[in-house]
């Protein structure tokens, strides 16, 4: 399993660098571990795909 530093990938989804994260399943408790403490975390959507990804979208306009 691939490595990711999830605070990094978060600051790019919301800055617009990134459109689009995809979280694995064996990923998803150490996203979750970071996500869960964001103010903002509603902001960031996410979209169930097959065999347990998440594909997470920033949406700023989300209150």
């Amino acid at each position: 399993m691939e490595n990711i530093d999830f605070s990094t990938s978060i600051d790019q989804l919301r800055n617009g660098e990134i459109n689009e994260l995809l979280v694995s399943q064996p990923q998803f408790l150490a996203f979750r571990d970071v996500w869960l403490q964001l103010d903002d975390r509603v902001k960031f959507v996410g979209e169930a795909g097959l065999n347990g990804n998440i594909i997470y979208r920033y949406q700023p306009e989300n209150k």
